[in-house]
């Protein structure tokens, strides 16, 4: 289960590598437990974790977006996760992180528009 932080002030810089060290740990917990779930054989190493094809559904990746909002500093809209899920960590990664960025680009820009009188 996601651990739930509030919301802090958003970073000046995108935190790339933050938000995706966050988003790979949840997602491999995740996918652990699946594959331990189904009866998936789970790879040892990390490369072979991230890439091991085992499901992950939309409701319980939408629940790692909590994980993220302290580090972009608000709180993520579920719409970030692709409908159906995910068939690998690799996958939700690669899929959520250009999202996010998006997301935090159009955040950060209200804000500082919002700071001008």
């Amino acid at each position: 289960m996601a651990t739930i932080i509030a919301p802090t002030v958003p970073p000046a810089v995108f935190p790339k590598t933050t938000v995706v060290a966050v988003l790979t740990k949840e997602l491999l917990n995740i996918a652990r437990d699946e594959a331990q779930l189904r009866g998936i054989p789970f790879p040892p190493d990390q490369v072979g974790q991230m890439s091991a094809g085992i499901p992950m559904d939309s409701l319980t990746i939408v629940d790692v977006l909590c994980t993220v909002d302290p580090v972009v500093g608000f709180e993520l809209k579920e719409s970030i996760v692709k409908t159906g899920g995910f068939d690998s960590v690799q996958e939700a990664v690669d899929y959520m992180v250009p999202r996010i960025e998006k997301a935090w680009q159009k955040h950060s820009s209200t804000k500082s528009l919002s700071a001008v009188p």
